[in-house]
């Protein structure tokens, strides 16, 4: 159990109790201890009651619980609740806006047990009608229950990514098969998946997977095995070794892409895919970028760039450290960062505005920019950046004077508050702040989190087009819920001369492997190392905030 993990029980638990009508000094208490857990940097796992009671904040009766916790994964009030909260009620709770209070009233009141009957009720305006909710609040929970729905079964790329890769280790081990690789979306490393593909070659390789128990309810067709993986819809593409080149390069590429190509002899075994493309006179086409979009034009005038690698980056800007609301110091985050061979780490803690995050006062920014003095002195060469997060507030202002901003190297404006925006809001709120000449990097512009919540509203090319006159650099957020900006306005963004920083806006040492997840979609976008911001080395970075702020 990781922290998260059990920060999470302990939070279901405290959103439960008050469902069912608690004491709500123990509500508040519960939720704090979860907070607390979160941020808590000690892992939790594997120690005993007496251990546990020993850490700042958890006391006996915490300890007790995360001990339960550890060992069957719940404990024993938690599991009271869930029996005596029905399926449906537990799924009502889940809906973006409504909480315990809220669903106690749908549930007690209104008689109301699954999201279907809610969604009902809702085109009845019958929760318009009851008490403490109203029309906006009856439209906002459609809203969000439809958004579920949409994504039902769906799951982040980072989230299955291990999961596949460790079936790939699993099928390459079955007898008679002689190849494996992934397939479909998992291989073109989309964002969102549904399903994990592979393609599986070889001689009676159907059987061999069907006899390997490594699926639950498995169902097999011609040349196609369904099966279940941990909740995870797995398909398996079947075919003899002679025919791998030419399964994998169909169900790899998307419709849209494989209909912009010229007809493609389907009886001939090629050797591998690169010479599929050279038997319709195209030099090979990176899996990522077989969408459908401009990769079969390109390829055709001989325009296709080198795509950017991982190994391209030369720091990671944008991280946040126990100055506001990280879990390492801002030491431990630059160590880390250092130990995977980066040049520079830019530290960028939260705003004032920003008070939930524990966001910095001016105060706070003097004394944080000494301890960056003294550390650049006992790093070097490795280099801190001093930056900030700031908040984009409602007229498109940052949440600092002039004079603040001018003592720090470079400057993140994102917006964090009100996202519930028309198109016209967040445009009147983005806009001043490109325009702003502290401004570097817009953070994470549309404010989405992927099976989580849309974004606001964005017009992308007048947003892209301000980044390219203002001299503004676009952030690719990491994070494999955000991966925002969306990858299909990377393009239009490179030919604007925009150039993306791929951050990963990391609250702790591990956040810095994110930025992998930046990488693989970066590449479904043409990102090159040469236009991305931070693939630049120390040297012709810091000239670039330097001669930023002196144009200032």
């Amino acid at each position: 159990m990781t922290n998260d993990e059990i920060s999470e029980i302990i939070k279901l638990y405290a959103r439960l109790y008050e469902l069912h009508g608690g004491n709500p000094f123990k509500i508040k208490s519960y939720h704090a201890a979860s907070f607390k857990i979160d941020k808590t940097a000690v892992p939790l796992a594997g120690k005993s009651e007496e251990e546990l009671e020993q850490l700042d904040g958890i006391g006996k009766s915490l300890a007790s619980k995360i001990y339960e916790i550890n060992a069957t994964g719940s404990f024993e009030e938690l599991n009271d609740l869930l029996q005596e909260t029905p399926e449906g009620v537990l799924q009502i709770l889940q809906i973006k806006g409504l909480g315990p209070k809220k669903v106690q009233v749908i549930w007690k009141e209104l008689g109301i047990e699954s999201i279907g009957e809610l969604l009902y009720a809702c085109h009845e305006n019958r929760l318009a009608q009851a008490k403490g909710f109203g029309l906006k609040t009856q439209e906002a929970v459609i809203k969000s229950i439809e958004f579920a729905t949409a994504n039902a079964h769906k799951f982040h790329y980072a989230t299955v990514e291990q999961k596949a890769i460790e079936l790939l280790t699993e099928l390459t081990k079955l007898p008679q098969v002689a190849k494996v690789s992934f397939a479909g979306a998992l291989r073109r490393k989309c964002e969102v998946l549904d399903e994990l593909e592979f393609v599986v070659a070889g001689n009676h390789v159907a059987a061999s997977i069907e006899q390997s128990n490594l699926f639950e309810n498995l169902m097999a067709e011609e040349d196609v095995i369904r099966g279940k993986l941990h909740s995870i819809s797995v398909k398996i593409y079947t075919c003899a070794a002679a025919e791998f080149p030419l399964k994998l390069f169909t169900t790899t590429s998307a419709p849209a892409h494989l209909q912009l190509l010229p007809p493609i002899n389907t009886h001939t075994d090629y050797t591998s895919e690169e010479e599929i493309y050279h038997s319709i006179s195209l030099p090979y086409i990176e899996p990522e970028l077989r969408e459908g979009t401009t990769e079969v034009e390109r390829a055709k005038s001989n325009q296709l760039p080198r795509l950017i690698e991982l190994s391209d980056l030369k720091g990671s800007l944008h991280n946040h450290s126990t100055w506001s609301d990280g879990l390492n110091t801002l030491e431990e985050m630059a160590l880390a960062c250092r130990s995977m061979n980066l040049e520079y780490f830019g530290i960028c803690d939260h705003s004032k505005t920003a008070f939930y995050a524990g966001g910095l006062k001016e105060d706070q920014i003097i004394a944080q920019h000494k301890e960056i003095d003294e550390l650049n002195k006992k790093l070097a060469p490795f280099k801190i950046f001093k930056g900030i997060e700031s908040d984009i507030l409602g007229d498109g202002s940052l949440d600092y004077s002039t004079e603040v901003l001018a003592t720090f190297d470079f400057v993140v404006a994102s917006v964090h508050s009100n996202l519930k925006m028309t198109l016209e809001k967040a445009m009147s709120r983005l806009l001043p702040a490109i325009e702003n000449p502290y401004t570097t990097i817009l953070g994470h512009p549309t404010g989405r989190l992927l099976l989580v919540r849309e974004g606001y509203p964005v017009n992308h090319k007048k947003m892209i087009d301000a980044c390219a006159a203002n001299g503004v650099v676009l952030e690719l957020n990491a994070h494999p819920y955000r991966l925002d900006l969306d990858w299909r306005w990377i393009d239009y963004a490179l030919n604007k001369g925009v150039k993306i920083s791929i951050n990963p806006d990391a609250h702790n040492t591990d956040g810095f492997h994110d930025m992998h997840y930046g990488i693989c979609v970066a590449r479904k976008g043409f990102l090159t190392k040469e236009m991305c911001f931070n693939a630049m080395n120390l040297e012709e970075i810091s000239a670039y905030f330097a001669q930023r702020k002196a144009r200032i």
